[in-house]
């Protein structure tokens, strides 16, 4: 009995949760159009979360900078979440692309459709403006604008840090809003079974045969691949931030991992991701610097999901997906395209319209991987949201050493 009552504490959450999208997505099927009548439901959650994200992600980072006593220590910090974005991003590449050219996800595919053009240089100067800066302070508390508020908080958290004992009032003011937001969230998080039953019901009642169409194929391949990337880089990675005990710890990541594929914005995710990452042991300053800016810059599923499409493309418009310089342009477009879309749901829009302008497909492209977009979005997103507990873990495992979830823990 003590055994089932451990299993039970342990997984009730995700198991309340997962019951509660089962029968959301069954009463879809039942209902059909009709169970759109029940989205308003789960727009109730799923705007609740995007009200409170955006002033959590200002407290946290900033509380988290401002309260740090020793600046060598953010800058490892800093310095190890960009390698091991990069890392894992580098990682996840390697998995689609051995996929897509093993299983090509558009073949078969015969539609008569206009030449692509010769591939076009890819100009970033504006998009790079936009994605890191706001033309004024209002818009910078706009969710649309994750980058620049991060940005804004890093540097807000220094400049208070900088001024020595009179920030100290500063730093410990914000570190109680960032206690008040996530009381907030853990409310908010009472209501979250019915709102994303009702979410997966109005989904699936309005989009449910879409899922059997025409892109089967590309959906047969990118599902089984985000899975396998899951069950084999995930316990690698655990096991390389703090050995068996690290591979344990996976079992936090599920919450995560539904949120975000329920809610499809690893922003969204980011209240249930920071409580993941304090029970296996992740410090304060860690999980709060690196999850916000993994919620917007570390998209391993978006890099999956990115291929998919260019492969797709290509294969449409019968061009060879092949080359050196291909190859990087795609790795590179991916990752440009995981920032630009900032985790919210409907982003990859933009990163859809980069990879038709950037390889010259003709206008008609746009659609054909737009539907690939919405039908991968919630498994990239909770590679997207689930992959950021794991890089806290490994930069946690660079910063405090091999024995730092012992230490947090105990």
């Amino acid at each position: 009995m003590e055994k089932k009552k451990g299993i039970w504490e342990a997984y009730k959450f995700s198991i309340i949760l997962v019951g509660a999208i089962i029968i959301g997505s069954l009463i879809g099927v039942y209902l059909g159009e009709g169970a759109k009548k029940l989205k308003p439901f789960g727009d109730l959650f799923i705007n609740g979360m995007f009200t409170i994200v955006v002033p959590l992600v200002l407290v946290t980072i900033s509380s988290s900078i401002a309260g740090m006593n020793d600046m060598n220590r953010l800058g490892k910090i800093l310095k190890t979440l960009l390698l091991t974005f990069v890392g894992t991003g580098i990682i996840a590449f390697i998995y689609v692309f051995i996929t897509v050219k093993v299983f090509p996800p558009a073949q078969g595919v015969e539609l008569s459709m206009p030449a692509a053009e010769a591939l076009k240089p890819f100009q970033t100067g504006d998009q790079i403006v936009k994605a890191i800066t706001v033309t004024d302070f209002p818009e910078l508390i706009s969710r649309k604008n994750m980058l620049p508020l991060i940005i804004f908080s890093i540097v807000f958290g220094l400049c208070v840090n900088m001024i020595g004992e009179k920030g100290r009032i500063i730093a410990r003011g914000l570190e109680a809003l960032s206690e008040v937001f996530l009381k907030m969230i853990g409310l908010l998080m009472y209501y979250a079974p019915i709102g994303l039953g009702a979410y997966f019901a109005a989904l699936i009642g309005e989009h449910g045969k879409e899922l059997l169409g025409s892109y089967a194929r590309a959906m047969a391949i990118y599902y089984p691949l985000c899975l396998v990337y899951m069950f084999t880089a995930f316990p690698l990675y655990g096991y390389i931030a703090a050995g068996k005990e690290g591979v344990r710890a996976l079992k936090h990541v599920i919450s995560p991992a539904i949120t975000a594929v329920a809610t499809q914005s690893s922003i969204a995710t980011l209240p249930v991701n920071l409580d993941a990452c304090k029970e296996i042991g992740v410090p304060k300053d860690i999980r709060e610097i690196v999850l916000p800016i993994g919620a917007t810059a570390h998209m391993d599923g978006t890099v999956l999901s990115s291929i998919l499409k260019i492969s797709f493309l290509f294969g449409i418009f019968q061009v060879p997906f092949e080359g050196m310089g291909t190859y990087l342009s795609a790795l590179a477009l991916s990752v440009v395209g995981g920032v630009v879309m900032s985790g919210v749901p409907g982003g990859g829009l933009i990163g859809e319209m980069l990879i038709v302008t950037m390889y010259g497909f003709p206008a008609e492209a746009f659609p054909i991987i737009a539907t690939i977009g919405y039908l991968v979005d919630p498994f990239a997103t909770m590679i997207n949201a689930s992959g950021d507990t794991m890089a806290s873990m490994l930069i946690t495992r660079v910063v405090e050493g091999k024995d730092w979830m012992k230490k947090n823990l105990g």
